[in-house]
């Protein structure tokens, strides 16, 4: 019986070899003692390597394994996450906003930055064609920026009673009109018309329109579990049942968070207060999302995104997938809240209107529209930043 050569150390061994002939003891076959050496190994002039123990490429093994099992977990985690998220921005109400808008809109931005327009009320009808003309009029009216650091955003409260030209429809010039509160341009044209009057003051193109029931924040803040807002002044409700706001820091829920940002005459700068209060709100929801484990708890997160999709709607091209993506950073350290330069308040035509600085609004619409919002800010932070 011709004698076998083992292979060369280092070399492969067939995966499918048969084990070598001999007796049989237990679980392993034993090869036959020999009593001649077997011959030098052929020498190919590569240095030997050390033999490495069975127990190393078996964790190696168990070691991919662990490494693949992640890897599919991972991916099962990010389909059931993209089919959530994909199935939450198919329940949002949409609507189209910028319907009729004329073909000398301003281009896309190149510099990858993004435009909102929030338009907020608390007091319409929820079955008003939000992209018509209707009986009701914006109560808030906020421009957001966010860079292409994606790192911030600016928001700048824009007056319901700043007083604008208002074109004389969506598709329209932009003083075919006649000037007006800027709150007009909703009733008399729904969202397309205000998309067009916004631009036309701002001159910056917007890319996507939010409009915001109020109302439909209590349940979101309800969904936090309630806010922390500070109140400066003792107030008591104009509305039923008419609560009492005490100065300093006060936990609300839903309903008395969304009551204090009502309050506007009880307070010496009237409008101007609710658009603060407003402001405020905002942050401390995203503040309490951020920082009570919302974001990280599947059940709470499920509650808060809920609720918020029922308190919006969103412009035909919204996406809930992307806006998360590209805004995950934000934080409410990370949003910076201003008001529309302004020159305080003017009669015309029996009418009490804001007045609009034109020199310092350019200036902060055309660093908004070139991206350079936070060499603006920098500079105007002592009398802009809230």
């Amino acid at each position: 019986m011709p004698t076998r050569r083992p292979p060369h150390r280092g070399a492969a061994v067939p995966p499918f070899a048969s084990p070598p002939e001999g007796r049989v003891t237990g679980r392993a076959s034993v090869p036959p003692v020999r009593t001649t050496p077997y011959p030098p190994p052929r020498d190919y002039g590569y240095p030997e390597e050390p033999s490495r123990p069975r127990r190393r490429s078996r964790w190696r093994r168990i070691a991919l394994g662990v490494v693949a099992g992640l890897v599919v977990l991972a991916l099962a985690g990010g389909v059931g996450i993209w089919l959530y998220v994909r199935g939450l921005d198919k329940s949002l109400r949409r609507t189209d906003a910028f319907g009729g808008i004329a073909a000398e809109r301003p281009a896309p931005s190149s510099t990858g930055a993004v435009n909102l327009l929030l338009v907020g009320s608390d007091s319409r009808d929820p079955d008003v064609q939000l992209d018509q003309a209707g009986g009701w009029r914006s109560d808030t009216l906020i421009l957001m920026h966010i860079p292409s650091s994606r790192d911030r955003a600016y928001l700048v409260s824009i007056p319901r009673d700043l007083y604008v030209p208002i074109p004389q429809s969506a598709d329209a010039a932009c003083d075919s009109g006649r000037r007006a509160k800027i709150n007009a341009a909703v009733a008399w044209g729904g969202l397309p018309l205000a998309v067009r009057t916004v631009e036309c003051f701002t001159d910056v193109r917007i890319d996507h329109v939010v409009a915001i029931d109020f109302a439909g924040f209590e349940q979101v803040t309800d969904a936090l579990g309630g806010v922390e807002l500070y109140v400066e002044r003792d107030i008591t409700s104009i509305h039923k049942p008419y609560r009492t706001f005490r100065k300093g820091m006060n936990h609300m829920n839903g309903a008395e968070a969304l009551d204090w940002v009502r309050q506007r005459k009880q307070f010496p700068d009237g409008d101007f207060a609710r658009m603060r209060h407003q402001q405020e709100f905002l942050r401390a929801l995203l503040d309490k999302a951020a920082s009570t484990g919302t974001l990280s708890n599947p059940t709470k997160l499920n509650a808060f995104l809920r609720a918020t999709a029922d308190a919006v709607t969103v412009d035909q091209g919204f996406s809930l997938m992307q806006f998360a993506l590209d805004f995950r950073k934000l934080r409410g350290e990370n949003l910076h809240f201003l008001t529309s330069p302004h020159n305080g308040t003017a009669m015309i035509n029996g009418e009490s209107v804001v007045v609009s600085d034109r020199e310092k609004a350019l200036a902060m619409y055309q660093a908004i529209a070139d991206d350079r919002m936070a060499e603006w800010f920098a500079e105007n932070r002592a009398e802009q930043d809230q």
